[in-house]
């Protein structure tokens, strides 16, 4: 979780990758933490029981798109990266070469990696679903590393080559 994060309200569900927590400010997430110890109910907010209710769907197999709303405060370069991912669709994927021309910075698959590795609310703007070149799995920060990524895209029904 971020140092400085600010949030008007918290809560979590459980999930097959371990405790999905979700704070909002302001009526927008601002932050989705996966796995780890669960972040208490604190305040009121109907986008955290959205956000938890769509969450729940989601790892139930029954909803495709999460579409509560979000804040991202991050770089002009990290936004175009994360507003690239935000495109890919449920069970498909990209790879950071393909993000990196999609953005106008066809050189920069290494920053895109980093903005990947920076995003403040995987699942929604789907982060696991950018993959390397050839396909493989080259890393995933969110939750356990590694194997909550592949536990992410065998649920999207998504092949990886490694």
């Amino acid at each position: 979780m971020p140092e400085k994060l600010d949030f008007d309200a918290s809560g979590s569900i459980p999930s097959p990758i371990g405790a999905v927590s979700v704070y909002a400010k302001n009526g927008r997430v601002v932050y989705l933490k996966m796995s780890g110890d669960a972040a208490p109910q604190f305040g009121s907010s109907p986008v955290v029981d959205d956000a938890l209710g769509q969450l729940a769907e989601y790892f139930e197999g029954n909803r495709k798109v999460l579409d509560f709303p979000v804040h991202t405060a991050g770089t002009d370069f990290q936004e175009s990266v994360w507003a690239e991912i935000a495109k890919i669709p449920f069970g498909e994927t990209v790879s950071y070469a393909e993000i990196a021309v999609a953005i106008g910075k066809p050189l920069a698959s290494r920053a895109v990696g980093g903005a990947v590795g920076s995003n403040p609310v995987p699942l929604v703007i789907g982060c696991h679903r950018v993959m390397g070149a050839s396909g493989r799995i080259t890393g995933y920060s969110g939750g356990d590393g590694i194997p909550t990524k592949r536990w992410l895209l065998a649920h999207e029904n998504i092949a990886s080559a490694d």
